[in-house]
This record gives structure tokens, C-alpha cells and sequence, in this order.
């Protein structure tokens, strides 16, 4: 992979043709399918948004292939992660009782590359406030993801970022949340050190 956030650079193919087929109606079934299969990623990528800001790591785990790679780059870290087991295991220290997070991923760019592979390019803008260290983090980033389809399911089998811009600071008090959602679902943040 290159540096440089172009489909190349992040080793996206061009995916099927967008085109109705010319043939019966086998054909057009087949068209609707894939077009069926694209909102299905489209689903799955905002579940995943869903379940990080809530901490709903059950439902989280169902979206991930086995053997999932992650391999995430920000301006002051780099999270790579091998397997679905370690990433819940890692994604439960951060989404914590102490934590508030806002994540957005946005136009997307899903390439079908068969009836059982895609990928698909994601704009994400977060915020991320960590309130026992009177910590924020904002930002946007570009994801690539490569899904695969298993047992009529859409996973997630491979997902990157890389940002765009992130600022980190330090907070002189935490903001006034009237809602905290995750200081009640999050995981308890003694166990999560």
C-alpha cells in the first residue's frame, strides 16, 4: 500500500460494471441482487459506527469476519490488529464509562468485485472525548474496507484508515454532557486499564 490516499494507492480494483445487463430476467435478478448486496454494505458500515458509540460489543463482534485485520493510522497512534477476538478485546479499553465518542462514516464508495467480495471507501469524521483525562480528540479520516459475504451475510474482513487531519488537546474541564450514554453502557472504566 502507498502513502497516498488514491483507489491505487490503497489497492482498491475497479469493481462490476454498474450497468443493467441487456439479458432476461435472470440477468436484471442478478443486477438487483448486487445492487441488494451494495445497501447491505452500506448497512453493515453504519452497524459498525452504531455499535463503537454505543459500546454494543455483542452485536459489534457479529459484523467482523474471524479473521479480521485492522491497521489504523492517526496523527499520534497506530492501532494493527489482527483478528476479531483482539480487536473487541481492544475496542472495549476505549469505549469505556469514561469515554464519549461521535463517529460519522460518510459517502461511500462500495465496489462489488463478486457475488460474495467487495470493498468500500468510507469519509469518517469523529470526536472523542476521554473524561478521566480530560482528553479530545477530532478528526476525519479515509477507511477502506474489504467485505466478504458468508453464509448470505456481509462481513467485515479487512479495515483501514488513514486520517486526514486529527488535533488532540488536552481539556481544562470536561464539557457539561447532559447525556452520557456510554457512562452508563460503556465498559466500567477500573477494568478497562
Amino acid at each position: 500500500m502507498s502513502d497516498v490516499l488514491t483507489k491505487a494507492g490503497m489497492g482498491i480494483a475497479e469493481g462490476l460494471p454498474l450497468n443493467a445487463s441487456e439479458g432476461g430476467i435472470e440477468e436484471l435478478r442478478g443486477d438487483v441482487q448486487r445492487l441488494m448486496d451494495m445497501e447491505a454494505v452500506r448497512q453493515l458500515k453504519h452497524a459498525y459506527f452504531r455499535c463503537i458509540d454505543t459500546a454494543n460489543f455483542a452485536e459489534l463482534a457479529t459484523l467482523f469476519h474471524e479473521d479480521v485485520s485492522v491497521d489504523f493510522v492517526g496523527g499520534t497512534y497506530e492501532w494493527k490488529l489482527e483478528g476479531r477476538d483482539e480487536y473487541l478485546e481492544s475496542i472495549q479499553k476505549s469505549f469505556t464509562s469514561q469515554a464519549v465518542g461521535h463517529h460519522n462514516g460518510h459517502h461511500p464508495e462500495i465496489q462489488m468485485l463478486s457475488e460474495t467480495e467487495a470493498t468500500g471507501i468510507w469519509y469518517l469524521t469523529d470526536n472523542m472525548w476521554i473524561l478521566n483525562g480530560n482528553f479530545f480528540t477530532t478528526g476525519t479520516a479515509i477507511y477502506w474496507d474489504r467485505y466478504v459475504k458468508l453464509d448470505g451475510r456481509w462481513v467485515i474482513k479487512d479495515t483501514k484508515y488513514r486520517r486526514i487531519y486529527e488535533i488532540n488537546r488536552k481539556l481544562e474541564e470536561n464539557p457539561p454532557f447532559a447525556s452520557h450514554y456510554l457512562g452508563t453502557h460503556g465498559t466500567p472504566a477500573e477494568s478497562a486499564a
